[in-house]
C-alpha cells in the first residue's frame, strides 16, 4: 500500500465524493441499471456513465478521478460488455484506516 498516493487521491473532494458513494450505491445511484447487485457472481459496483452523470463532470475528467482512485488502490473495476463498473477496494480502505490510526 502506498499511503502517499492514497493521501494524494483523497486531496480532491470530487474524488471522495465518489468514494462515499460507492459506499452506498443502493443510496446514492437510484436508476436501477446504475449499478449491479452483489451476488455470488458479481462483487457489485457502479457504471461510469452514472458516476458521471451524478458529479455532473465530463466524462475526461471522471475517468482521470476514478483511473487516480484505482491506482491508489481505493476502486476496482469491472468490465461487464461494454461497461465499466466501479467499486470501493474494502480490503485497501480499512488497511488505509488502520495505518493513519497507529501512525498518526
Amino acid at each position: 500500500m502506498d499511503k502517499i498516493n492514497i493521501i494524494k487521491a483523497l486531496s480532491n473532494e470530487n474524488r471522495l465524493e465518489i468514494l462515499e458513494w460507492l459506499k452506498e450505491p443502493e443510496k446514492h445511484f437510484d436508476k436501477p441499471t446504475a449499478h449491479l447487485s452483489k451476488n455470488i457472481n458479481e462483487k457489485g459496483g457502479v457504471c461510469v456513465g452514472d458516476i458521471q452523470e451524478k458529479a455532473g463532470l465530463s466524462q475526461s475528467t471522471i475517468s482521470l478521478y476514478l483511473s487516480t482512485l484505482q491506482r491508489a488502490g481505493l476502486l476496482e473495476s469491472e468490465r461487464h460488455g461494454q461497461w465499466t463498473y466501479y467499486r470501493r477496494n474494502e480490503k485497501v480502505i480499512k488497511e488505509f484506516c488502520n495505518l493513519l490510526n497507529e501512525e498518526l
